[in-house]
């Protein structure tokens, strides 16, 4: 990378554009970058970063970019020429700033923008120029990047040397010395592989723990299933989770817990055995004891039977007597039930008959049956069939009767439907009359609204206008006030500083007149003077009045004035700025008052709300008139289909109305006096049937008459047969059937019983057990329950005996299942934490303590020194070494970034802290040659033609300086251009080329000087 020249414009202290020509200025390969300080050399090394990254060394400086004291309307810019990969790069870069808008008052934030374009022999107009390549932050940025190879950190440690920064990297310690190598070698990789061994180290501890918790709670659960008699845990288990034996130890045990369970098994089978034999006895002996009182309690029943069956036997002797008389005298039964079913039937067919005779008289018969409601059978029916053909012929009349209520109903309708549409046409009519009028106004209206929108547009600049003085004026107030209060400042500080400037001029003139009054008392008769050589002494100076005045005095009444003077340049720089805003803010105002603007402003507002609210009508009138337009030719419509329907409903009800004539006088005919046609059909039809019923309920009466009398006969017959003088006599001893099959039954049940009474008492085991003495039925089931009761604990403790074997046999199979599973996590877990603790420099195999971040950069470490003292040698002139150690540091302190200095002279190593001023310059600066090659190394091998070397060369004397001098001729050989920034006046002498940045009031400068001008 070689730099050719350099533009920077309104950056920094510089207020104008100034241009650096590197390939002029470093034609010699050497040159000195000098200025007073605060004049802004360090500037030119900021401008350089920024182009090229966008960004500047120092943070503190990011923020003020922009030149205090540059034009309002000449923006920031810095534009680099250089050669990068073998290609001429422009690169333009303007940060974010603020600028005077362009139109109207005020600022405007102007974004930032990068340019980047190459020198092309074809730049697209067949001849050589600059070729565009990006316009873009993000593209350009990155191609810088890939071609440097370097980010911003390393390229200001390598190209803008800064010694203080190596002076602190050669006496701090580890941790610093680690701070810087870690941005410049981008070593963040080997701290992730570190953290990524200690998170893996978590995980798999992670992993083993829980598994020695599961171990532990299968343990646990073995114990517990186990019993309290059982194998204890403490002389199998170890009390560590981190014994390697756990498993093996949790195996043993479980398999001694599993045999002991196995022989608590053995013996609960064998007492369920006996348990099980003993209730099978005590059950035996209670079913026959229950047995044997089963029979002695049926022998007891039978003879309580037996008594009472022999009691009961006279009233069913006289049940069997009532039985056989009552079944002799059936088969007259069924001849008297006819016989009272005939009576019955005659008596209702004789009251319907009159109940309807009854209705039929109170009905007008009229012509239709003259003999009235006592006509006969004959008559009845004769009646009954005029009445029905007359109902028929009036069945035609009531059609036409519901067409004339059809016509009625559609008269109605239609004489509706015509004066709706009769009103419909006057309603139209009454629109279309208005019409005209309506559309006059609102077209009036819309001409008003069109006026007040024009007004409205002119109102709103007038508006902006008026808002616009109206700020202004108000900080032309406010600026105006700010002025007044600091004014009388400014004057107090600037009396104040022309008082401390005649105060150190006149401690300078004392001191001065001092030192010669000092010089003349030295002086004596004859000898020469010290300082003009003459052995004459005409007029020695005398002491003024006032004392002796030390350099001391002198310096500090010059760093008053200089600070009384800064603190006056700074109140009056503040002032005229204040003066030049106050102006800006007149002009923008005008000569009017605040309050007669804000007046102005009000009322304009007023108009202008006002007109706004007439010109918001403008589009809602609009539509309004097109509505309007619309109404109208829907209204012609309307007007003209209601006076056609109008017409052709007047028609339709003419004909109507004649049909409605001749259809009333056909109905008036046939319904008589009755209040319509089928009025006179319902009463017609409702007296045909009562005629019919009458005559209906006429025919049942004879037939259930004739009925009776067949009954009677056959009831005489069936008493002669049956053996009884007459049918009363059998009617006195028949019973009803339900109560001859009650005797019947009770007859059957008292017959078994006694049957059943005789046999029971026949029985040979009932007799035997009778004669033996009662059971004890209590102490049999005593002995049983005591039986079961020892089967159920015996069945219990078998249960549970087998609950345990299995649940140990389970435990035994997960426990083996788990130290399976265990052992490989185990196994990686020590794999892993012998990894990490040897990265993260725990280890006792890391003898060092060194991490492996630090192993790296101890690794680049090396040879930063290596590369170091090849020019530590030369500029010692053969004494000193740089050499990295591994010595582990005090304390907690870890080791691999320590640095030893090695003296030729007594042969010893020693601390970097140990060298003096000079001596550690020249190692800072060897170390700050040798980082640079290294990094470049690191970053791809880019040549880095252009350096710059900030400051250190005062704490050099003559010859240190000459080696120093020396060594920087050697990176000049090869062909590399070195900067040097300085203030030690005798580098003036020996560096030729020179880049003087003078400071000034209205900001700082840039110049090529030679050596005639230090």
């Amino acid at each position: 990378m070689r730099l050719h020249r350099l533009t920077v414009t309104a950056f920094g202290p510089f207020a104008g554009s100034e241009t650096v020509d590197f390939d002029a200025l470093a034609a010699g390969g050497l040159f000195l970058l000098r200025g007073a300080t605060g004049a802004g050399k360090s500037s030119v090394l900021d401008a350089v970063c920024f182009a090229l990254y966008g960004e500047t060394p120092n943070a503190r400086r990011a923020n003020r970019l922009r030149s205090d004291h540059a034009d309002p309307r000449r923006l920031t810019q810095v534009e680099l020429e250089l050669t990068l990969g073998g290609r001429r790069l422009q690169i333009t870069r303007l940060p974010e700033q603020r600028r005077p808008k362009k139109v109207g008052t005020g600022t405007t934030v102007e974004r930032p923008q990068t340019l980047l374009r190459e020198w092309a022999a074809d730049a697209g107009d067949g001849a050589p120029g600059w070729r565009p390549v990006s316009k873009s932050h993000q593209e350009a940025g990155e191609e810088i990047h890939r071609l440097i190879g370097m980010s911003r950190e390393q390229f200001c440690q390598v190209v803008l040397l800064p010694q203080g920064d190596f002076a602190r990297f050669l006496k701090g310690d580890s941790e610093e010395r680690g701070k810087l190598l870690r941005r410049l070698f981008d070593t963040e990789r080997y701290g992730h592989v570190e953290a990524w061994l200690a998170d893996r180290r978590r995980t798999q501890e992670t992993a083993v723990q829980a598994g020695r918790r599961r171990l532990r709670d299968l343990a646990s659960k073995a114990e517990q299933a186990a019993g309290p008699g059982a194998e204890p845990a403490g002389a199998w288990v170890p009390a560590e989770d981190g014994d390697a034996d756990l498993a093996a130890g949790l195996l043993g045990w479980a398999a001694i817990l599993r045999s002991g369970a196995a022989e608590q098994l053995a013996v609960a089978e064998a007492a369920l055995a006996g348990a099980e034999a003993a209730q099978r006895t005590a059950q035996h002996e209670r079913e026959g004891a229950e047995e044997l009182a089963g029979r002695q309690r049926r022998h007891r029943e039978a003879l309580a039977e037996a008594e009472r069956l022999a009691g009961f036997e006279p009233a069913a002797a006289r049940d069997r007597q009532r039985l056989a008389a009552a079944q002799e005298a059936v088969g007259v039964e069924s001849a008297l039930r006819l016989r009272e079913n005939a009576a019955e039937a005659l008596g209702r067919a004789r009251e319907t008959e009159r109940r309807r005779r009854e209705a039929l008289a109170r009905a007008d018969l009229g012509e239709h049956l003259p003999a009235g409601a006592g006509a006969g059978a004959a008559e009845l029916a004769e009646a009954e069939l005029r009445l029905r053909a007359e109902v028929v012929r009036l069945e035609a009349a009531r059609a036409e009767e519901r067409r004339c209520a059809e016509l009625a109903r559609e008269q109605l309708s239609l004489t509706a439907e015509r004066r709706g549409a009769e009103e419909r046409a006057e309603e139209a009519e009454d629109w279309l009359a208005e019409f005209d009028g309506e559309l006059a106004r609102l077209e009036e209206r819309q001409e008003l609204a069109r006026t007040a929108s024009a007004r409205v547009e002119q109102l709103d600049g007038r508006r902006a206008e008026l808002t616009t003085r109206l700020g202004a004026a108000r900080e032309r107030d406010g600026l105006r006030a700010e002025i007044a209060a600091a004014e009388p400042r400014v004057a107090e500080l600037r009396t104040a500083a022309l008082d401390a400037r005649e105060f150190s001029l006149d401690l300078r003139d004392r001191r001065l007149a001092g030192m010669a009054a000092e010089l003349a008392r030295q002086l004596r008769s004859g000898e020469a003077c010290r300082v003009c050589g003459s052995a004459e002494h005409p007029a020695p100076a005398e002491a003024a009045d006032g004392g002796r005045v030390s350099a001391e005095d002198e310096e500090r009444a010059g760093r008053a004035q200089a600070a009384a003077e800064q603190l006056w340049a700074e109140a009056d720089r503040s002032l005229t700025a204040l003066r030049v805003r106050e102006a800006t803010a007149t002009g923008a105002a005008g000569p009017e008052g605040t309050d007669v603007l804000a007046r102005s402003l009000a009322e304009l507002e007023q108009d202008h709300r006002t007109a706004l609210q007439q010109a918001e009508a403008l589009g809602r009138l609009g539509r309004e008139i097109a509505r309007l337009s619309q109404d109208r030719a829907r209204r012609l419509d309307e007007l003209n289909e209601a006076r056609e329907r109008a017409a052709v409903l007047t028609d339709r009800l003419q004909l109507l109305d004649d049909e409605q004539r001749t259809l009333t006088a056909k109905v008036a005919a046939a319904r008589g006096t009755a209040a319509s046609v089928a009025d006179r059909a319902g009463t017609l039809g409702r007296l045909a049937e009562a005629v019919a019923a009458v005559a209906a309920s006429a025919r049942a009466t004879a037939e259930a008459r004739g009925r009776l009398g067949e009954a009677e006969e056959e009831l005489g017959k069936a008493a002669a047969t049956a053996g009884f003088p007459d049918a009363g006599a059998a009617l006195a001893v028949l019973l009803p059937r339900e109560e001859r099959d009650r005797l019947e039954a009770r007859l059957a049940q008292h017959r078994a019983e006694s049957a059943a009474v005789r046999h029971e008492l026949a029985l040979p085991e009932l007799a035997e057990a009778a004669a033996r003495p009662p059971v004890d039925l209590p102490a049999a089931a005593a002995a049983l329950t005591a039986a079961t009761d020892r089967l159920g604990r015996a069945h219990a403790a078998r249960s549970a005996a087998q609950e345990r074997c299995a649940a140990l046999a389970a435990i035994g199979r997960g426990l083996g299942e788990l130290a399976a599973e265990l052992a490989p996590a185990l196994e990686r877990y020590g794999r892993i934490n012998r990894l990490a603790a040897l990265a993260a420099g725990t280890s006792t195999e890391n003898r060092l303590r060194m991490r492996l971040e630090s192993y790296v950069l101890a690794a680049r470490l090396e040879q930063v020194a290596a590369a170091a003292s090849d020019r530590l040698v030369r500029m010692s002139g053969g004494r000193y070494t740089l050499i990295h150690s591994d010595d582990r540091g005090t304390g907690n302190k870890r080791s691999g970034l320590a640095l030893r200095v090695v003296d030729a002279w007594t042969g010893t190593e020693r601390d970097t802290a140990t060298l003096s001023g000079g001596e550690s310059f020249f190692a800072s600066l060897s170390l700050a040659l040798g980082l640079a090659d290294v990094v470049t190394d690191e970053a791809g091998g880019m040549p880095l033609d252009t350096l710059f070397i900030d400051e250190g060369f005062g704490t050099l004397d003559e010859q240190s300086l000459e080696e120093v001098m020396d060594v920087l001729d050697g990176l000049r050989e090869r062909d590399r251009a070195v900067g040097i920034v300085s203030h030690v006046a005798d580098l003036r002498s020996r560096i030729p080329a020179q880049l003087l940045v003078r400071k000034g009031r209205h900001g700082s400068t840039l110049a090529l000087a030679g050596r005639e001008d230090a």
